[in-house]
């Protein structure tokens, strides 16, 4: 907790003065431009990854960056995903896994979870990722996942969320009007790099396959 209050004290004295008229500007409003849904694993830090500042990223984290199918039941996802497309109007919305996700690893062996229940019942959201998992390696329905899974399934799970990401009514509009674009991500901790799911959202790409265009109007 040293840490944490040294932070504060460094941020209240250094950083908030060196940066008071963008502050200035936001104690007005936000206007992000993405919202960033992204796992709860304390190795991923959206702005650092994006370099992008305070306000530009409405950002959503849960265990497994899960995003469960659109329902009559309300829950934090739902709502938070509804007023980022509805009221802030957020053009881009980035789904972002990572590798060594704790989450998936629990996805891939359900009966380890026993004595966490509500662990349990939230992963259930995976359960589509890994059944393609195992139908792909010929893998018996409900069988434990080997770690050899791992990363295929972490790949298989931004892409299932994101279909679960398409089945919210508001974000089905913007899709049909062009007013909002999806991007399917994994974060690789170790090398700090992003593979990126293609326009069809059926595979993944390296980030600077999938970004050419983007990128060479960078330059």
């Amino acid at each position: 907790m040293k840490d944490v209050i040294k932070g504060v004290l460094n941020f209240r004295n250094h950083v908030y003065p060196e940066r008071k008229d963008l502050f200035g500007t936001l104690a007005g409003g936000q206007s992000p431009e993405v919202l960033f849904i992204t796992c709860s694993d304390s190795r991923i830090d959206p702005n650092l990854l994006t370099g992008s500042d305070p306000g530009d990223l409405f950002i959503c984290r849960n265990a497994g960056n899960v995003i469960p199918p659109h329902s009559n039941e309300t829950g934090g996802m739902t709502a938070s995903i509804e007023y980022a497309v509805a009221v802030l109007g957020v053009r881009h919305i980035i789904v972002c896994g990572h590798t060594d996700c704790g989450a998936v690893k629990g996805a891939l062996d359900m009966d380890g979870l026993n004595g966490l229940p509500h662990v349990k019942e939230w992963l259930g959201h995976c359960r589509s990722a890994m059944e393609i998992v195992r139908e792909r390696n010929g893998i018996n329905s409900g069988a434990c996942l080997g770690h050899e899974h791992l990363n295929e399934a972490i790949e298989e799970n931004v892409l299932q969320q994101v279909q679960h990401l398409r089945t919210h009514p508001v974000v089905a509009a913007k899709l049909a009007t062009g007013k909002v674009e999806i991007h399917g991500w994994v974060y690789n901790i170790e090398t700090g790099g992003i593979r990126s799911s293609s326009q069809s959202g059926t595979r993944f790409l390296e980030f600077e396959d999938r970004y050419q265009t983007e990128i060479a109007e960078l330059k």
